[in-house]
């Protein structure tokens, strides 16, 4: 429409001519009437007609319009304009053009040349002429473009983060720079030389090293830069030199060179100039002139405040002990402008959909991230200042955070004080204050949603710790339905029925909290805790894998792997994962047991035995570790290594008289009787009830010829009457409720009631003594008639042990009591 605006169409009446006034003239030219014009005819007679015509006073036609002079030959005007021709040939001698000479005609026009604007009488144009690429100008200019693409691609590989091309294009780009400046000294005169080609070689040349951490070399090309008096400016690489020297932590030259620059750079570049600023004062920080520091800071936070300079003024402050100006500074970094708009432009103030889809684009585009970095930012230095001076700037700690959060209410920044009363919670808990950190969190109570939910979830956590559940459950709610898309609200309250028991319910929490926070690694753990304990272990596998992708080397997730493998008997997969585990925790002693226990029902002894050992070298107080080390040795005849063994457990478990038993055993198998006979003494005097040390010392004391023989008979005798009374009172007993306890036989201490511990878990351990190898000794072979027919050697010969049953039922067992991570549900 707007087009057919300016279309003007032609009139069908001849009121408006378009071409009206083109052929009107002035009577003057009408060569038709000259033969009847008396004054023409009068001139051309006399002498009046060989003057020149007057050309700059002829009137103009209707229309004026320029002449085309640009395309070759011209044509009369005659022919065209209709102009009388005063050059005319006259009485045979042609007139000079001296009126048209200079709008560029020629006699040449006036001699019958035909009309040609175009100029296509003088035929097509020559052809471009050739580039010769031989030439030296040529070379030059196509050197000069592979600098600048070498130069481009060294920092595009920078940017993608492959330093090592970056150096590799930077030197090449300076080896060809090189040659292109000999060849145009060669050419053109040296003022040619191409300067800011040069200046951009070396300086990213500079850069590359230096992000290679080649910093000799990186100094060396600034070197020649900043030397090099043709570069303008180059004064401000001082200030990168003084960055190469401070990570160097050589920080005297870092200063002197940030001292440098900032000489060199002029007033007028605020803000380069406060950032180097900032950097000598975080070198005086590094070397502890912190006074230093201070002026530098100061003078930014007077110039041009920001958070970091303000921080940083904070922690000089606090390395001096100066609370006054602590608090000062501390307010100083409150009210540092953020330079960010609030968030009322990203609400919709009205229904227009245009309105609503523009705010919908930009609330999270680039420059709202930015805002919300900036924002994050500020937040974290402001609470991480007010941790570090709350318990030094008051009488107590309580007090300093109370002022903190005083300053803060009468900031922009008000949201931050309920965190710091949180913070101040925390604080109690660190000093083992449970019941104030309990009073301060549930202040909290009648806050909004989502302080009321952090208070609530911390409040869970702290009664979980003590094992109070319903107190746990009941704040766990509170944290959900104060924020139901709390991901540690969640956890929390799944933690508490987990505990409960109910881990199908237990696992919908945890899924629920990673369905809100994928990164949640706490629910993700419980979830795969929660399916081991309902036996679906390749979805429990699954969990632990996920979250061992997450956590490359968290020994917990590792663990957790080698355990569900060994679970799903698969103790290959299980052994290299617990490889895995002690690559990242070597020292952890219960892995290396563990890794021997699996190698020993794999039936590898001597790679059990490493493990084991390792596992006995870094916790010497695991009495399953020291029982397997003394039964190996005893299995492969060296009965006196096993001695020290089996002392230790007797330390560790002075009341278990089966391990002092072990000792003397360990002696009376070594050949040394009379240590053994020393031994089951001592046992005698701390046990004097003990049947199986009375039987021998009965025997060794028979075979050596002592006279003590006949007083420890008289005491094995009245023990086994006393013995076989108890057992029948115990038998009758039970007779009439149909209970019968089934009597234990050969334990090594299992005749010793009383005085030994009766646990199952000391049986079980017990069993792998009885199921040792025995060897002939004479004992076994003496017909002694004082020796009860019933007694069997706890060392004595025995059929082969089940190895694999009876080591995975006692496994099983330990495993159910103490499993690593079933009580560590997280925070």
């Amino acid at each position: 429409v707007q087009m057919m605006q300016n279309v003007h169409l032609a009139p069908e009446t001849d009121e408006d001519d378009l071409y009206s006034g083109y052929n009107d003239y002035n009577p003057t030219y009408d060569t038709e009437d000259l033969e009847n014009d008396t004054a023409f005819q009068q001139a051309v007679r006399t002498s009046h007609g060989r003057r020149h015509p007057i050309t700059a006073k002829i009137p103009s036609t209707a229309v004026t319009r320029p002449v085309a002079t640009g395309y070759g030959s011209k044509t009369s005007l005659a022919s065209s304009m209709g102009r009388p021709m005063t050059g005319a040939i006259q009485d045979g001698v042609t007139r000079p053009m001296t009126a048209v000479r200079a709008a560029g005609f020629t006699k040449a026009a006036l001699r019958g040349s035909s009309f040609d604007p175009l100029g296509q009488s003088r035929g097509p144009a020559p052809p471009l002429e050739a580039k010769n690429e031989d030439s030296p100008e040529e070379k030059i200019r196509q050197l000069e473009k592979k600098v600048n693409e070498l130069v481009e691609e060294s920092c595009i590989a920078n940017s993608c983060g492959d330093l090592k091309l970056a150096l590799e294009k930077a030197k090449d780009a300076g080896r060809k720079e090189r040659v292109l400046v000999r060849q145009r000294e060669q050419v053109t005169t040296p003022e040619n030389i191409n300067l800011d080609l040069t200046y951009s070689v070396l300086f990213n040349l500079a850069n590359q090293y230096s992000a290679n951490e080649m910093y000799t070399e990186a100094l060396n090309t600034y070197q020649v830069i900043v030397k090099n008096k043709m570069f303008s400016n180059a004064g401000k690489l001082k200030m990168n030199m003084g960055n190469i020297y401070l990570k160097q932590r050589n920080y005297s030259k870092a200063i002197k060179f940030y001292r440098m620059a900032l000489d060199q750079i002029p007033s007028v570049h605020k803000e380069m100039r406060i950032k180097i600023m900032q950097n000598i004062g975080v070198t005086f920080i590094k070397t502890g002139q912190y006074s230093d520091a201070i002026n530098s800071f100061e003078h930014i936070m007077s110039m041009a405040p920001n958070l970091k300079a303000g921080f940083n003024l904070i922690l000089s402050y606090f390395a001096i002990g100066d609370q006054e100006k602590m608090k000062k500074s501390f307010q100083k970094l409150i009210a540092v402008p953020l330079e960010i708009d609030e968030d009322d432009k990203y609400i919709s103030p009205s229904d227009d959909p245009h309105t609503n889809l523009v705010i919908e684009a930009i609330k999270n585009d680039h420059l709202r991230q930015m805002e919300r970095e900036r924002k994050a930012m500020a937040e974290k230095y402001i609470m991480t200042a007010a941790k570090l001076i709350a318990p030094v700037i008051e009488t107590s700690f309580a007090v300093g955070y109370d002022w903190c959060v005083e300053v803060v209410k009468a900031s922009q920044y008000v949201e931050l004080a309920n965190d710091l009363e949180i913070n101040k919670a925390i604080t109690y808990l660190r000093q083992k204050d449970f019941t104030q950190a309990v009073d301060t969190l549930k202040m909290f109570e009648k806050k909004d949603s989502r302080v009321k939910s952090a208070a609530a979830t911390n409040l869970s956590f702290l009664y979980y710790l003590e094992n109070e559940f319903a107190q746990a459950s009941s704040y766990a709610d509170l944290a959900v339905n104060s924020d139901r898309y709390n991901p540690s609200a969640l956890t929390n309250k799944g933690n508490t029925v987990f505990a409960n028991g109910d881990y199908e319910k237990a696992a919908e929490f945890y899924k629920e909290a990673l369905r809100n926070d994928s990164s949640c690694t706490e629910a993700l753990y419980n979830i795969g805790l929660s399916y081991k304990k309902l036996n679906r272990l390749s979805e429990a596998l699954d969990c632990f894998l996920k979250l061992h992708a997450i956590l490359r080397n968290s020994a917990q997730v590792l663990y957790q792997i080698a355990n569900v493998y060994e679970l799903m008997e698969d103790p290959n997969q299980a052994i290299e994962w617990l490889m895995q585990l002690i690559s990242v925790v070597p020292t952890d002693s219960r892995a290396l047991s563990k890794l021997g226990e699996l190698h020993d029902s794999e039936g590898d002894k001597s790679q059990a035995f490493q493990y084991y050992y390792e596992s006995y070298r870094y916790f010497p107080s695991n009495i399953e570790v020291i029982e397997w080390l003394g039964a190996y040795y005893i299995d492969t005849q060296f009965c006196e290594k096993a001695i020290q063994y089996f002392e230790r457990a007797s330390l560790i478990q002075p009341t278990q008289v089966k391990w002092q038993l072990m000792v003397a055993s360990c002696f009376r198998r070594s050949g040394n009787y009379q240590k053994a006979l020393d031994t089951y003494k001592d046992i005698h005097k701390k046990f004097p009830e003990n049947v199986e040390c009375l039987r021998f010392l009965v025997r060794l004391c028979t075979d050596i010829g002592l006279k003590e023989v006949q007083e420890y008979a008289t005491k094995l005798k009245r023990l086994e009457k006393m013995k076989e009374i108890r057992e029948q009172r115990i038998k009758s007993g039970r007779d009439g409720s149909g209970g019968s306890r089934g009597k234990r036989e050969g334990s090594a201490g299992s005749d010793s009631g009383q005085n030994c511990s009766a646990s199952s878990k000391s049986e079980r351990l017990s069993a792998k003594l009885r199921a040792l190898p025995g060897t002939n000794e004479p004992y076994e072979s003496s017909s002694n008639k004082e020796i009860d027919a019933s007694y069997v050697d706890p060392l004595g010969p025995q059929v082969e042990r089940p190895k694999t049953a009876a080591k995975k039922r006692v496994d099983e067992d330990d495993f159910a009591d103490e499993e690593l991570g079933d009580d560590l549900l997280p925070e």
